[in-house]
């Protein structure tokens, strides 16, 4: 690996070791669950994945592994393994565009995954705002796709329930994966991690009001 490329794995794994932090703190990677991702490189496509096995609230800038489209590492030099969905999160930024892909085994959006399996509708709530949708006037329907440990499934369900963004309405940045877990993603760090909690949240107060 460069100089060059190793800076900026490092930079990435500060990024992601201080995001999953946070979501620990919230109670959303207990143990060892959940994943993060930064994009490296689009041409060809590389990730920065948070490696399989870790403690996620004790991460450091160098527990991150890279990975190609496939979501296989890309070093042979390193025995760790990546993410067991690093291969999810490889397709959702080649198809999205996205920057940054979050997973996180929140709680609520599991319960409201199997309350609605079909997708969760969420209407007139000021916080769909910082998902990028109107408060009023418009139903946003959360995705779900059913759980399964080949990645390659996972992002042939994706791309059934995924709706690009037009000019008229933006896309829902957010996946629950139903019995495990949300995903979502943004152009960056910060704009996944808004994403994410914001998401979190509207599915909290689904869940406990409807």
């Amino acid at each position: 690996m460069s100089a060059l490329s190793t800076a900026r794995t490092l930079e990435a794994g500060a990024i992601l070791a201080a995001e999953a932090a946070r979501f620990s703190g919230y109670g959303w990677m207990r143990g060892t669950s959940g994943n993060l991702s930064l994009v490296i490189d689009r041409d060809p496509l590389v990730l920065a994945v948070t490696a399989s096995g870790l403690d996620k609230s004790e991460l450091t800038e160098a527990d991150v592994v890279l990975v190609g489209p496939d979501g296989r590492g890309l070093d042979a030099d390193d025995p760790r393994p990546p993410s067991a969905e690093a291969g999810l999160h490889a397709h959702i930024a080649a198809r999205t565009g996205a920057g940054a892909v979050f997973h996180v085994h929140a709680l609520d959006a599991v319960v409201a995954a199997h309350r609605w399996p079909d997708g969760v509708e969420i209407s007139d709530m000021e916080m769909l705002k910082g998902i990028g949708h109107r408060a009023h006037d418009e139903t946003v329907v959360i995705p779900v796709i059913a759980n399964d440990q080949d990645m390659a499934v996972e992002a042939a369900r994706f791309d059934e329930v995924y709706v690009p963004a037009t000019a008229d309405v933006p896309e829902v940045p957010v996946m629950i994966v139903a019995t495990h877990g949300m995903y979502a993603w943004g152009e960056d760090a910060a704009a996944a991690r808004r994403h994410l909690e914001i998401a979190e949240w509207l599915l909290r107060f689904t869940v406990a009001t409807r």
